[in-house]
């Protein structure tokens, strides 16, 4: 036994630990946190375990045992463990929304791994202290979105949350209908936002402000004492200056696979650049630089389009609340300057990666010309909202299949020109690139471009098939796409449909804040 009974805490066995607990963040005190223990749920069931980041982590095989599943499910506790909640504030859709914290996310306590410390967190455990009259739960089809998603995220190569396990309850939990509840298991070196900073700048705690910035670079930006002599030994200035880096180059890869996280407010921003809180994410189908995921968006203020400018304000925000700790405004300003020269390099060299322009092939001095490449087929697709994903696979098979013929004809480009109407545009347009590559590289560069266009990702559609049949007590299909999405570049032979174009009705799902 290494569980304890949150029934009787005081039994608690004596075992040694399957996990070793470091905790590091309670050595910040109370006013970061509220002690507490997850709300127990009525059978719990295993939906997925994900063996591959438990194996990462090396963490024992123990812990996916049924014992464990209790602990998961959030009734009872594992020795050494100390769960609370967290508390944060933040602006959300633009609104300073006051004192927020974890509402249905108990953190368990960080654990050593092979990777480092691992903060774990149970996403739908209950009600804490800030649920502001939520009732602390996550549903079955939320919960698979975000396990799924995650681990999608991190196939992609893209910062993220981990998911390490997902539990499914028959207990009822109230959205716009009657749903089932579930509990996800989340995993990251560290969960701060921008909100935590932000709830004590408001407060006018620079000491607790002050604790927590200190905190983050002793243990999780390190890097911020050697970027301090670029501001003049301000390490807080470093702080700022690491954070607005991560997120630039987060974000750009956020556009460059179409990602569309849905509800960008500060405290839904992570301090280290991960993504984080999957709630109504979607990648593109077609591509619309104005489309918007969430329902519950209704001024469209984080389009697909908008997110880029949207990490810039959160960043502001972030910003404001360090001031009293950089106390120089003219510097503040400088380090945010950063965000605006290195996102669009950023988004560039991926954007150039996706097209294979890359090492001796992406010179600086093409640098413009490529972008004028990239933002002249964008628009085509746009015009007639072009699948996004199969779009840029097509292309890299192309690019492949190109290498193989003495010359090229507009034939030989049809298995991308025939995703468009105005093929005449599009193959003017690939003349332009065949010109700028040259068709001697494009074996070089096929390889590159299927390693940076992916050929599944989570769309919609494939969530919501998995999430009915879960639903019905089939969880097979959540580790069909599991195994699918952690190799995204690679083929999967016999697993074609999942790559095909969305179905018709996919284009009648809604997902919004609850999802």
């Amino acid at each position: 036994m290494s569980l304890a009974s949150l029934d009787s805490p005081a039994s608690a066995p004596h075992d040694d630990p399957v996990l070793n607990w470091t905790h590091r963040l309670t050595q910040l005190g109370p006013r970061f946190f509220t002690p507490l223990q997850p709300t127990p749920v009525s059978a719990p069931r295993w939906a997925a375990r994900n063996e591959t980041l438990r194996a990462e982590l090396g963490w024992p095989s123990a812990l996916f045992d049924d014992e464990h599943l209790q602990a998961f499910a959030g009734n009872s506790l594992m020795v050494g463990s100390q769960p609370l909640a967290t508390v944060y504030s933040g602006h959300q859709f633009g609104q300073w929304a006051g004192q927020l914290g974890d509402g249905r996310a108990i953190w368990l306590g960080e654990a050593e791994s092979a990777q480092g410390p691992q903060e774990i967190q149970l996403k739908g455990a209950g009600r804490t202290p800030y649920s502001r009259g939520g009732d602390g739960r996550a549903v079955l089809r939320s919960s698979i979105r975000e396990y799924l998603c995650s681990e999608a995220m991190h196939g992609l190569g893209i910062p993220t949350t981990r998911a390490l396990s997902l539990v499914a309850s028959p207990e009822p939990v109230r959205r716009e209908t009657m749903e089932s509840a579930a509990v996800v298991a989340r995993v990251a070196p560290s969960f701060l936002r921008f909100g935590h900073f932000e709830h004590f700048s408001a407060q006018g705690d620079t000491d607790s402000l002050r604790a927590l910035a200190d905190h983050a670079i002793a243990h999780h930006l390190p890097e911020c004492r050697e970027r301090a002599a670029l501001w003049q030994g301000n390490l807080y200035a470093a702080l700022l200056d690491e954070v607005q880096e991560r997120t630039a180059k987060l974000l750009a890869q956020w556009q460059a696979v179409g990602f569309c996280h849905g509800v960008m407010n500060t405290d839904n921003m992570s301090l280290l650049g991960l993504t984080i809180d999957y709630g109504p994410f979607q990648f593109l189908d077609g591509f619309d630089p104005g489309h918007i995921c969430n329902h519950s968006d209704h001024q469209g203020r984080y389009a697909y389009g908008r997110q880029p400018n949207v990490a810039y304000w959160n960043l502001y925000c972030l910003a404001q609340a360090l001031a009293p700790l950089i106390d120089d405004h003219d510097m503040t300003l400088q380090v945010l300057e950063g965000y605006k020269n290195l996102f669009p390099r950023f988004l560039g060299d991926a954007m150039r990666a996706k097209l294979g322009l890359v090492g001796d092939l992406a010179p600086e001095s093409e640098r413009e010309t490529d972008w004028t490449l990239v933002e002249d087929v964008m628009q085509i697709m746009a015009a007639e909202k072009v699948d996004f994903t199969l779009f840029w696979r097509q292309l890299s098979q192309a690019v492949v299949m190109q290498s193989t013929v003495s010359s090229l004809t507009d034939a030989d480009w049809s298995t991308v020109t025939d995703l468009v109407l105005d093929r005449p545009r599009l193959l003017a347009w690939l003349s332009r690139y065949t010109e700028r590559a040259g068709p001697s590289h494009f074996a070089a560069m096929g390889q590159q471009m299927l390693r940076s266009n992916p050929k599944f990702v989570l769309r919609n559609h494939l969530a919501e098939t998995a999430i009915r049949q879960a639903q019905a007590g089939d969880f097979s299909e959540i580790d069909t796409l599991y195994n699918l999405l952690k190799s995204p570049f690679e083929e999967h032979p016999g697993f074609e449909a999942y790559a095909d174009l969305p179905p018709d009705w996919a284009g009648q799902l809604e997902i919004s804040c609850s999802s």
